[in-house]
């Protein structure tokens, strides 16, 4: 049995399907609402919480592999419940930046949690891929309001990896036992910037899409209302305010691992055009 957790977000809903499409065997999806979740026939759909941990005794019971996204509930808790329901093996969403940025203080709860699943006594494998296209959402009120896009480092380009690549990965590792105490560092096919991506967007939705760069304190003001300064910075730090060669460098593990080329922006753009619609 394979549980899912984040079965409904942008990398579990892609892995489920290709598992199932696999016939990787039972399938198990952890959900917190089994009334608004679709899941292919056959998949078995679990409610439970990763922020409630007590609430994964059901997903867990019987799962011998675990897909689970890092930081999303105690981890500690999470994988240790994993542990005593018998799970032998677990494949971690990390984050590249464990590896480009391990000073900044996500990295380092990143880098906690890999060491917690290593010390485990479980199987593991981790992943870490770099910036997700999906994080273009965050544009969708303005571009369908036509307002402009603002953003900070404009012209830096990150080899964003479309989630459907991390899911990809993910279902290699959970079904070929050769990747089990492997770390994989996952990114796009080419490096592709703000200002690039929000092109790209217009591109797909058939019309031009306003973008203007902004400078750093500015963005840092906006997003520390949200996120609080600190997750601020650390952000701004990762999409262009202290890159380094690790952060920009564009890999082949995707390839490498599915035996496919790893999507551009432009296809997720593509894929997801009626949400800037």
């Amino acid at each position: 049995m394979i549980l899912v957790t984040g079965a409904t977000g942008n990398i579990g809903s892609a892995l489920l399907r290709e598992l199932y499409a696999q016939g990787a065997g039972p399938l198990r999806a952890l959900t917190r609402d089994i009334s608004r979740a679709a899941f292919p026939a056959g998949v078995e759909a679990v409610e439970g919480d990763l922020t409630v941990p007590e609430s994964l005794e059901p997903a867990l019971a019987g799962a011998r592999s675990l897909f689970l996204p890092s930081r999303v509930g105690p981890d500690a808790e999470i994988i240790a419940a994993a542990r005593r329901a018998g799970v032998e093996h677990v494949v971690l969403v990390s984050s590249i930046t464990v590896l480009t940025h391990p000073h900044l203080g996500p990295a380092a709860e990143n880098q906690a949690v890999e060491r917690l699943l290593k010390d485990s006594g479980m199987d593991w494998t981790v992943l870490r891929p770099t910036q997700f296209a999906s994080n273009a959402l965050m544009w969708t009120a303005s571009i369908r309001s036509g307002e402009t896009v603002r953003a900070p480092f404009a012209d830096t380009g990150l080899p964003t990896i479309h989630p459907g690549d991390i899911a990809s990965v993910a279902r290699v590792a959970l079904t070929e036992p050769v990747h089990r105490g492997r770390t994989y560092a996952l990114t796009g096919p080419e490096p592709v910037s703000a200002r690039q991506q929000v092109a790209a967007i217009g591109t797909a939705v058939g019309r031009e899409v306003p973008f203007a760069g902004i400078g750093r304190q500015e963005a840092r003001a906006r997003m520390a209302e949200v996120f609080g300064a600190e997750a601020a910075d650390a952000v701004l730090d990762v999409t262009g305010g202290d890159v380094n060669d690790e952060l920009l460098a564009v890999r082949d593990t995707v390839r490498h691992l599915t035996g496919r080329p790893a999507r551009p922006f432009r296809q997720w753009a593509a894929e997801h055009a009626d949400a800037f619609r």
